[in-house]
């Protein structure tokens, strides 16, 4: 399963999600939108979003127990 989080420097809420996240899922990807064209171009105001196998499942503020949930597989409900 690929998590990916797209998150910028500066942004108060990407480094909670990114703190959340890598607590769940030590080898997620995080991208920073701000170097990367194309991942502004989809997510540039939407940060922080989690997208786990293509499809996103989080967005804007992350809620801890979601994510893990998600992290144990009991759904995509955050």
């Amino acid at each position: 399963m690929a998590w990916v989080l797209y998150s910028r420097r500066g942004c108060h809420l990407c480094e909670a999600a990114e703190d959340i996240v890598l607590a769940h899922r030590p080898g997620a990807a995080v991208i920073d939108v701000d170097d990367d064209q194309s991942a502004r171009e989809q997510f540039d105001l939407r940060v922080p979003v989690l997208e786990i196998d293509g499809v996103v499942a989080v967005e804007g503020r992350f809620d801890e127990a979601a994510v893990a949930r998600l992290a144990a597989g009991r759904g995509s409900d955050a």
